[in-house]
C-alpha cells in the first residue's frame, strides 16, 4: 500500500507484484508449463471462452435465448466466479499474467462494435420520425428516468459516496430510460423481426433514444470533469464540440467522396478501409485523451460514414468477422472478471438495496409506460405488448456502460455484478416471450380469395412484379406482356425492386410516388423500360414503383405486405436459386413467399428464350407456343386460368396436355370434380380456336408421366405453364421426389426446369393462394 499526494488529497494505492516470464514458453519438453505465460494464455482463453459460448449458444438456442446470453455466460464462467475460484485452475493457469492484454483487447472489441453499429445506423432518420415516434421514444425515456432518479433520491443516504453523486445518479437513471439501437439491432435479427412493422417501429424509436444517450453520457463525463476544477468541464466540452466539429466538416465529407469515387459494382480502395479502421484507433486515442469516453471515438467515426452499400457495406464486411469472432470474446472475458457472485453474496444487503430498486424500477417502468403510451397511439393490443418488450431490452451497450462505471468506480463488483444479473434475467425472459406473442405474418392470413381464377370479369387484376436482379428482365416484362393487358383484362402492376440490406441497420421501403430514392439505390434503367413497355399498352396497364431494402431473411415480409395493400392477386418472382440458412434450413426468398402469401404466386424460369412483342408491331412475328402440363389441383387450375388470359392474345398458342391416373387410383373426388368443372369450362370456351389443342393422357407412376411429359416436348415451346403442387394425384408422382432438387417449384416444375429436360422452353410455375384464415 502506498500513500499519493494530489494537492490537498492523499490517497491509498495498491501495488501488486508479480514476476514477469517470458511471453512464450520455451516448450513442455523443457518442463515448462505454456499456461503461465501471456501469449499462450491468451490464445488458451480465446479458445476456452468460444468453446463454452458455443455449447451454451447450442443448448439456449431452442428457448429462444439471444446470444448475448451465451456471450456473458462465457465470460462469468471464466471470471472469478467459477474457473477463476478454482484453486485447481490458478495453480495450473496464470490468468492474471495476460490479463492486461486480454482488457485491452475487450475494449478494442467494444469499439470495434460500437464502431460497426456507427456505420450502419442513419442519423438522417431523425429528421424523417413521425409525432408518433418522437413522443413514445420521449415519453418512455423521461417518465423513467424520473422515476428512477426520485427512488434515488430517497435511497441516496444508503448510497456509497461515489454512486450518490448527482451525475452518477443521473448516468444510472438515464440508462435505465433509454433503449440502445446497437442492442435493439442484434435481437431483432437474431428473432428476423428486423423487417416487421413492430421491429421498423421499434429501431426508428430506440435512434432517437440513443440521440438522447449520448448527450447523457457527455453531461455525465463534464459533470466529472468539473468536480475537480470548474474550468475542465467547460475545456471538456469544448474538445468534444471540436470533435464533432472535425468529423462533421472534415471526416464526413472525406467519407463522401470515397464512396462516390468508387464505381459502382467494384470494391473499395484498400487503402482507404485501411485508413479508416485505422482511425477507430485514432478516435479512440484522442477521446481517451480529452476524458471523453473510448468508445465514443469509434462510434462518432462510424456516423461520420456514409451507410449502404459501398464503402458503409465495405467497412462492416471487413471487421464483422475479427470483431466478433476475435475481439469480442476478450470483452466478454472483461466482463466476466468483474462478475463475482460471490462478492455479490458477501454483501450487505444495505449497500446493494439503493441499486437494486433503482434499477427494477427503471426496468418496470420503462416496460408499462412504453406500453401505455402506444396504447394511448392505439396500437394493435399484441402489438404494444410486443413493443414494449422489446424496447425494455438491454445488451452489450449497456455492458460497455457498466464497465465505464467501473473504471470510474461510480460502482463496485457485488453492484456490476447485480447490474449484469439483472439485465441477463431480464433479456433472457423478454426475448423468447417477443418471439412467442408475436407473429409478424399473422396479417398475411386471409379468408378472403384473391387468385386469378376469382378474380371478377372485367376487373383489373392486380399483379406484383419483384425483381430481384435489374440485369435480367427480358423474362419478366415478356411475361407481363403475355398476361394480354387489353381493355376488358387491364392489369394494374406494382413493381418492386428488392435490394439486401449491406452497410445499415434500417430496412427501407420506398414509395417511389411520395418519397425520393436514394442514389445508391436508384435503378433509372430498369424503370425507363417498364414505363416504355406501360406507354405501349397505354389506358390497359398501370404501373408504381417501389424499392425495398431488406434482409434476404426477411425480403419476403416486404412482398407480402405490398400485396396486401394493394389487395393483389397474383405475385411474380423470378426464380432465384441463391439461397441462405435460417435456423440451420436452407431457405430462398422465393420458398418464404410461397409459405406466407396472401394471394396467388407465379415463378419464372427464364431461360432467356423469351422476347417481347408490341401491341402495333407491323413486322409478323412468330407466334408463341405455350403448354400447360394440367396434373390436377388447386394450383394446375390457376395456372390453367392464367393460360386462358394467355390465349386470348392472337399472338399466343395453347396445348394442354392432361394428366389422368390409370383406373382413377389415388384420385380425391373432390379435386377431380373441380378439375373436371373448370377443364370443362374451359373447353367450352375455347373449342372453337383453332390455336388451342387440348388432350388427355392416362399415367401409372411418375415415370409414365416423365415420359409422356418428354414425349409432348418437341423443343418448339417458348413457355411450359405448371401447377406447383397442391392438390395433384400422388399416384402419378410415384418414384420422383428423391430426384427433386427444388421444392419451390415442386415436382414436375422442377424437372422440366432441370438440365434433365431436353428443351429451350421457359418454365412457370404456379401456386394459388392458400387460405389460411
Amino acid at each position: 500500500m502506498v500513500k499519493h499526494s494530489h494537492g490537498s488529497t492523499i490517497s491509498s494505492i495498491s501495488i501488486l507484484c508479480q514476476e514477469q516470464s517470458n511471453f512464450h514458453p520455451s516448450g513442455i519438453f523443457y518442463g515448462d508449463n505454456p499456461l503461465t505465460h501471456s501469449f499462450s494464455i491468451l490464445m488458451f482463453h480465446l479458445i476456452l471462452i468460444t468453446t463454452i459460448t458455443r455449447i451454451f449458444r447450442f443448448l439456449l438456442k431452442p428457448f429462444k435465448q439471444p446470444i448475448i446470453i451465451s456471450q456473458i455466460l462465457g465470460g462469468v464462467i471464466v471470471g472469478p466466479s467459477f474457473l477463476g475460484r478454482s484453486k485447481w485452475y490458478h495453480r495450473h493457469v496464470k490468468p492474471e499474467a495476460a490479463q492486461f492484454l486480454m482488457n485491452n483487447l475487450g475494449i478494442m472489441g467494444f469499439m470495434f462494435f460500437v464502431f460497426v453499429y456507427g456505420v450502419k445506423m442513419d442519423p438522417s432518420l431523425l429528421k424523417k420520425s413521425g409525432k408518433m415516434h418522437v413522443s413514445i421514444a420521449l415519453t418512455s425515456i423521461t417518465i423513467p428516468t424520473l422515476l428512477v432518479y426520485i427512488v434515488a433520491l430517497s435511497l441516496r443516504k444508503q448510497m456509497d459516496k461515489e454512486l450518490s453523486a448527482i451525475s452518477s445518479i443521473g448516468v444510472i437513471a438515464g440508462y435505465l430510460g433509454i433503449t440502445a439501437f446497437p442492442v435493439l439491432y442484434h435481437v431483432l435479427k437474431e428473432l428476423n423481426l428486423l423487417n416487421s412493422d413492430v421491429g421498423r417501429f421499434a429501431l426508428s424509436t430506440a435512434l432517437i433514444g440513443d440521440s438522447i444517450g449520448m448527450g447523457s453520457i457527455l453531461a455525465f463525463e463534464a459533470e466529472r470533469q468539473g468536480q475537480t476544477r470548474t474550468e475542465n468541464a467547460f475545456w471538456f466540452m469544448l474538445s468534444a464540440i471540436a470533435l464533432a466539429t472535425l468529423l462533421l466538416c472534415c471526416v464526413r465529407p472525406a467519407m463522401i467522396w470515397i464512396n462516390n469515387k468508387t464505381p459502382e459494382g467494384q470494391p473499395v480502395d484498400q487503402s482507404f478501409i485501411v485508413a479508416i479502421l485505422l482511425g477507430i484507433f485514432v478516435m479512440g486515442f484522442i477521446t481517451d485523451m480529452f476524458g471523453i469516453a473510448i468508445v465514443n471515438g469509434p462510434l462518432w467515426l462510424g456516423l461520420a460514414v456514409p451507410d449502404g452499400p459501398g464503402l458503409g457495406a465495405t467497412l462492416v464486411h471487413r471487421s464483422k468477422t475479427f470483431m466478433n469472432e476475435f475481439l469480442m470474446p476478450f470483452s466478454f472475458i472483461l466482463v466476466g472478471q468483474y462478475v463475482d457472485f460471490f462478492a455479490l453474496g458477501g454483501s450487505e444487503w444495505k449497500s446493494l438495496k439503493p441499486l437494486f430498486f433503482m434499477v427494477l424500477t427503471g426496468y418496470l417502468a420503462k416496460f408499462f409506460v412504453t406500453w401505455m403510451v402506444a396504447m394511448y397511439w392505439r396500437m394493435p393490443f399484441r402489438d404494444g405488448l410486443t413493443f414494449s418488450l422489446i424496447m425494455s431490452l438491454r445488451g452489450q451497450v449497456e455492458l460497455i456502460l457498466f464497465v465505464h462505471l467501473m473504471d470510474k468506480k461510480v460502482i463496485n463488483v457485488p453492484g456490476f455484478t447485480l447490474l449484469v444479473l439483472m439485465t441477463m434475467v431480464l433479456t433472457a425472459t423478454f426475448t423468447p416471450l417477443v418471439s412467442i406473442i408475436y407473429d409478424p405474418t399473422r396479417p398475411y392470413i386471409l379468408n378472403q380469395r384473391r387468385n386469378i381464377q376469382h378474380n371478377p370479369q372485367g376487373v383489373e387484376l392486380r399483379i406484383i412484379l419483384c425483381i430481384f436482379d435489374t440485369e435480367n428482365t427480358n423474362g419478366l416484362l415478356h411475361l407481363l406482356d403475355v398476361t394480354n393487358p387489353t381493355s376488358t383484362t387491364s392489369i394494374s402492376v406494382s413493381c418492386l425492386r428488392l435490394i439486401q440490406l449491406a452497410g445499415r441497420a434500417t430496412p427501407l421501403f420506398i414509395d417511389h410516388a411520395k418519397q425520393e430514392v436514394p442514389p445508391i439505390y436508384q435503378w433509372t434503367h430498369t424503370i425507363n423500360v417498364l414505363g416504355s413497355f406501360q406507354h405501349i399498352r397505354r389506358e390497359f396497364m398501370k404501373i408504381q414503383f417501389f424499392t425495398a431494402v431488406a434482409p434476404k431473411q426477411s425480403m419476403f415480409q416486404n412482398i407480402c405486405e405490398l400485396a396486401l395493400e394493394q389487395e393483389a392477386s397474383l405475385i411474380i418472382l423470378p426464380f432465384m436459386n441463391r439461397g441462405f440458412y435460417d435456423h440451420g434450413t436452407r431457405r430462398t426468398a422465393n420458398s418464404q413467399v410461397l409459405n406466407h402469401a396472401p394471394c396467388s404466386i407465379a415463378i419464372l424460369v427464364d431461360k432467356g428464350n423469351l422476347h417481347i412483342t408490341t401491341v402495333g408491331n407491323s413486322t409478323q412475328q412468330p407466334r408463341n407456343r405455350f403448354a400447360v402440363l394440367f396434373l390436377g389441383g388447386a394450383d394446375a387450375r390457376e395456372a390453367l386460368v392464367y393460360a386462358d388470359r394467355m390465349v386470348a392474345s392472337e399472338d399466343v398458342s395453347l396445348t394442354v396436355i392432361r394428366f389422368l391416373s390409370y383406373n382413377n387410383v389415388g384420385d380425391n373426388e373432390r379435386e377431380k370434380k373441380l378439375d373436371d368443372g373448370i377443364v370443362t369450362w374451359f373447353w367450352v370456351k375455347n373449342e372453337m380456336n383453332s390455336r388451342v389443342v387440348y388432350r388427355e393422357v392416362v399415367v401409372r407412376n411418375g415415370e409414365e408421366t416423365i415420359g409422356a411429359i418428354q414425349d409432348m416436348n418437341d423443343g418448339d415451346y417458348d413457355l411450359l405453364i405448371v401447377g406447383r403442387k397442391h392438390g395433384i394425384n400422388p399416384a402419378i408422382l410415384t418414384g420422383l421426389s428423391e430426384w427433386s432438387e427444388s421444392d419451390e417449384l415442386g415436382l414436375i416444375g422442377d424437372y422440366v426446369s432441370s438440365r434433365d429436360f431436353d428443351g429451350s422452353a421457359s418454365v412457370l410455375v404456379v401456386q394459388q393462394q392458400v387460405l389460411r384464415g
